[in-house]
């Protein structure tokens, strides 16, 4: 199964999450993490599920303005923030206006602040419509991984993204199976 996993990232949270999904994936499956702005439209045309990732930026997906915020908060002294490379660069919002229509299988996930989405926001859910507007098969909701105050993946959440992309990875295998019965 070739996965494409497409991230957009500050601090590197995102990107690590998304690492640990590609881990979480297993054997026999030809995983590939990408950051947004290297994200050609033909790694989507070739793969068989599409898993796309963000921050969650007041509210929801990031903006230019909440990127430049971000990239000023690991500028300042004693932030102890590092900007991911490219992270100035295209986001999410970017790369879906340049995409067209798939019917590939997709998750969407997101990095947020602990508490009630109503208080936090969650990116994926933009993600997921946005998703499924470009005509994408969701195998799950969408999905949050949690930071902390300060700007940290919180301790576990890099195992539950591995086994998220154990789930998916199932849920994607069990799709070509039961089309293979119902064509074969």
């Amino acid at each position: 199964m070739k996965t494409v996993i497409i991230y957009e990232s500050m601090y590197g949270n995102t990107r690590a999450i998304a690492d640990a999904i590609a881990t979480g994936l297993g054997e026999g499956t030809d995983a590939v993490v990408v950051p947004v702005g290297q994200a050609r439209p033909e790694l989507v045309d070739r793969a068989d599920l599409v898993v796309v990732g963000g921050p969650t930026h007041v509210h929801g997906m990031s903006r230019p303005a909440t990127r430049k915020g971000a990239a000023d908060a690991a500028g300042k002294p004693d932030s102890g923030l590092t900007l991911e490379p490219g992270a100035e660069g295209p986001g999410l919002r970017d790369w879906f206006d340049q995409l067209g229509r798939s019917r590939v299988a997709a998750a969407a996930f997101d990095t947020r602040l602990a508490g009630r989405t109503i208080l936090t926001g969650q990116a994926s859910k933009a993600i997921t419509r946005l998703l499924r507007q470009h005509g994408f098969r969701m195998v799950a909701g969408p999905e949050s991984f949690l930071v902390t105050r300060d700007n940290r993946l919180r301790p576990g959440e890099q195992d539950r993204a591995r086994d998220w992309g154990r789930r998916l990875s199932s849920k994607v295998v069990a799709m070509k199976v039961d089309a293979t019965d119902h064509h074969g």
